[in-house]
C-alpha cells in the first residue's frame, strides 16, 4: 500500500506529539483561544448609539423606551451618545405625529410628535414603538396591544411598551452574528409615520 508522503509526515508527527505528552492528546492553546476571541465577537452586541437632546419633555420617556430594547435583545445595545459624538440616533420632539425616519438599519431620526401624546398615547409606548422602526421592525397595524409595532391601532388604552416575542426575535436576526454593514451601502430613507 502507497502511503503519500505528507500523510507519513503528518502521522509520524502525531506519534511524537503522543509519546512527548505521555499518551494524552492535548488541545492547542491557540486555537482554543482564537475560537473563544471568534465567539465572543460574534456574540458581542452591536452599539448603536442614540442622541435625545432634542427631546424635550420626552427625554426620560426614550431612554426608558432604549432600556426595553437593552432588557429584551442581546444582538444590540442602544446607548446615549456621550457629548459631541454624532449619534446613530437623533430623537426630536415635535408637534406632529410620531414618526421614525430610517437611513439605514440601526440609523436614523425619531420624532416624539405631540399630537399622540395630546390625545393620550403612552410616551414609553411611543419611544420603544419608534425605536422598533429603527431596528428594522414595520408597523404592524391593525394589531393587539400585545404587539409593540401594533402602534396607535391598540388604543390610547394600551400602554405596553414591550416587543412581543416575534419582534424580539426579528430584532434579534437583523442585529444577528451573521450582520455585517457593507461600506458604500445605500440609504434605505424610508419614513415610517405611525
Amino acid at each position: 500500500m502507497h502511503v503519500p508522503k505528507l500523510t507519513r509526515g503528518l502521522v509520524a508527527a502525531s506519534a511524537l506529539t503522543l509519546s512527548l505528552v505521555g499518551g494524552q492528546a492535548v488541545a492547542a492553546p491557540a486555537a482554543d483561544t482564537d475560537r473563544a476571541s471568534a465567539a465572543d465577537t460574534a456574540s458581542a452586541a452591536r452599539v448603536v448609539t442614540y442622541d435625545a437632546s432634542g427631546s424635550a419633555e420626552f427625554r426620560s420617556a426614550v431612554d426608558r423606551g432604549a432600556a426595553i430594547w437593552n432588557e429584551v435583545v442581546d444582538s444590540v445595545e442602544l446607548r446615549p451618545s456621550a457629548a459631541g459624538q454624532r449619534a446613530n440616533i437623533r430623537v426630536l420632539a415635535d408637534n406632529g405625529w410620531p414618526r421614525a425616519i430610517t437611513t439605514s438599519l440601526g440609523n436614523g431620526t425619531v420624532y416624539i410628535g405631540r399630537q399622540a401624546v395630546d390625545q393620550g398615547y403612552n410616551t414609553v409606548r411611543i419611544s420603544s414603538h419608534e425605536l422598533g422602526h429603527i431596528l428594522g421592525l414595520p408597523d404592524r397595524k391593525p394589531g393587539p396591544c400585545s404587539s409593540l409595532m401594533s402602534g396607535s391601532t391598540a388604543g390610547i388604552s394600551c400602554t405596553n411598551p414591550y416587543p412581543n416575542a416575534a419582534e424580539e426575535a426579528e430584532v434579534e436576526g437583523n442585529f444577528g452574528a451573521a450582520f455585517a454593514p457593507t461600506a458604500g451601502a445605500v440609504p434605505l430613507n424610508v419614513m415610517l409615520v405611525d
